[in-house]
C-alpha cells in the first residue's frame, strides 16, 4: 500500500523541474565554458568517498556536515561528499603529478547533514575552480577573477568583494603562544563577534600585553581601503609573518582594483572562514539581494600533503542553484523552435522522409515533439510553436495559427 504523502522529499533536498533544470544546465554550460577559456580542466570527483579522504584539512565543521556509512566490502568508513576540494587536491596531488601549475573545476551535487540558516538546502550543486603549483599572489588574484566573471555571465550584479587573510591569526596566536584549546575558543568567538565575550576572554589568558592588545582589536579591522594602514598601525607590535600577510592583501587589493575599477572591495582581519584549511588570503562576494556570500575561497597550501605530494594551492566554490536563482538565468532553449510531428503511419506517405526531416531538424539543434498514436493533447498544449506539414509531398515547417 501507497504511504501516505509519499510524494514528500526530505526536509532541505530539492528536485528541479523542466523549467529550473534547462536553467541549471544552461548556467552550468556557460560556467564550464568560461573555465576551459581560462585554461581549467573538468574533473568529476565521485559522490561517496572513505571518510579520511573527504576531511583531510577541511577541520570539524565539514566532518559535522558529511553523511557517513560503513562499506559492506571494506569495512571501512565512507561518507557522502560535503565539499569536493580534498578530492580535487587529491588528483593533483596523487594522479596528475604535474610539476606546473595545475587548474582543474567542477560540479557536481554535494550532500549535508544540516541545512544552511538562510537557504534550508542540504543538496547544493558545488561549481568551483583550483590553481594549484603557485604560491604567488597572482595566483590568488586570477582565481578571485575568474569568480568575478562566473558571477557576471550568471547574471549577477552588484557584486561587492570582502578580503581577509587568516595568516594574521595564525601568527598573533602563535605569537601569543596558545595551546590548541585556546585557539580554538578564541576563533569561535573572533567568529561571533563577541566583544564582551573576547575581553572576558583575554583577561583570563597569561599572554604578552601587547599580543592581547592587538587582538582585542581584530573585530574592528574592518571596511575600506583605510583598514590595512589602520591594521598597519595596530598591529605595529606583531611578527613578520603579520606584515606580510597585509602585504599582501594590499597587494592583492590593489590589482584587482586595476582590472575591475568599480568593483567595492572590503577588508575584515578578523575573517576566518575556512580557518581550519585556508592558510593565506580568503575572499567571498555578496549581492544585496541575500544575507551571505554568493561565492567564496581562499589559499589552502599543502592540503595535499596527506595525499603524497604539498603543493600550493588556490580556488573558490558557489551553490550552482542560487547561482541560478539570484542571477534569474534564463533558459536558453526557451528561444529554441518547438515543432510538433504527426506520428508515424498517420499519413498515406513513405514514414521514411518524415523521419529524414525530423532526424535532420534533431541535428541541427531543433527541439521536434512527434505525436504518440492516441495522445491526448494539441501541439500548442505540449508547448510547441510550429508543426510539420506537408507541401506538395515535401516535409516543411509552418508555425501555429498562420
Amino acid at each position: 500500500m501507497q504511504q501516505k504523502d509519499s510524494w514528500l522529499l526530505p526536509e532541505g533536498i530539492g528536485e528541479a523541474l523542466p523549467q529550473e533544470a534547462r536553467c541549471l544546465e544552461n548556467l552550468r554550460q556557460t560556467i564550464l565554458q568560461l573555465f576551459v577559456c581560462w585554461g581549467y580542466e573538468l574533473v568529476i570527483p565521485p559522490m561517496i568517498d572513505f571518510i579520511d579522504s573527504l576531511l583531510t584539512g577541511s577541520g570539524h565543521d565539514l566532518d559535522l556536515q558529511t553523511f557517513k556509512l560503513t562499506d559492506q566490502i571494506s569495512g571501512e568508513t565512507l561518507g557522502f561528499r560535503a565539499d569536493m576540494t580534498p578530492q580535487v587536491a587529491r588528483m593533483d596531488a596523487h594522479h596528475l603529478k604535474h610539476e606546473w601549475p595545475t587548474r582543474l573545476c567542477y560540479v557536481g551535487t554535494v550532500l549535508h547533514t544540516r541545512g544552511d540558516p538562510l537557504e534550508k538546502t542540504r543538496s547544493p550543486m558545488q561549481v568551483g575552480a583550483e590553481l594549484y603549483g603557485h604560491g604567488g599572489i597572482e595566483s590568488d588574484v586570477e582565481v578571485i577573477c575568474l569568480m568575478l566573471e562566473m558571477l557576471a555571465q550568471s547574471g549577477l550584479l552588484d557584486v561587492h568583494l570582502d578580503l581577509g587573510h587568516v595568516g594574521i591569526f595564525r601568527a598573533l596566536s602563535w605569537q601569543a603562544g596558545l595551546d590548541q584549546a585556546t585557539e580554538g575558543t578564541l576563533f569561535d568567538v573572533l567568529q561571533r563577534k563577541a566583544k564582551p565575550e573576547l575581553e572576558e576572554l583575554m583577561s583570563s589568558l597569561a599572554i604578552n600585553e601587547d599580543v592581547k592588545a592587538m587582538l582585542l582589536k581584530l573585530p574592528e579591522l574592518n571596511g575600506g581601503k583605510d583598514i590595512i594602514s589602520k591594521a598597519r598601525l595596530v598591529l605595529a607590535k606583531a611578527d613578520e609573518q603579520v606584515k606580510q600577510a597585509l602585504a599582501n592583501l594590499e597587494a592583492v587589493a590593489e590589482q584587482l582594483a586595476n582590472r575591475f575599477p568599480n568593483l567595492p572591495i572590503s577588508f575584515d582581519v578578523a575573517e576566518l572562514r575556512g580557518y581550519h584549511y585556508h592558510t593565506g588570503v580568503v575572499f567571498a562576494a555578496f549581492v544585496p539581494t541575500i544575507g551571505r556570500e554568493i561565492a567564496r575561497g581562499g589559499r589552502y597550501d599543502n592540503i595535499g600533503a596527506v595525499f603524497g605530494r604539498a603543493r600550493p594551492a588556490t580556488g573558490f566554490s558557489a551553490d550552482l542553484k542560487l547561482l541560478a536563482l539570484q542571477g534569474k538565468q534564463a533558459a536558453q532553449d526557451e528561444r529554441i523552435q518547438r515543432i510538433f510531428a504527426p506520428c508515424f503511419g498517420g499519413i498515406k506517405l513513405d514514414d521514411s522522409l518524415l523521419n529524414e526531416k525530423i532526424r535532420g531538424l534533431r541535428v541541427q539543434g531543433h527541439c521536434v515533439i512527434q505525436q504518440l498514436p492516441g495522445q491526448i493533447g494539441t501541439a500548442e498544449e505540449m508547448g510547441c510553436t510550429a508543426v510539420l506539414a506537408l507541401d506538395n509531398q515535401n516535409w516543411v515547417i509552418r508555425k501555429l495559427n498562420d
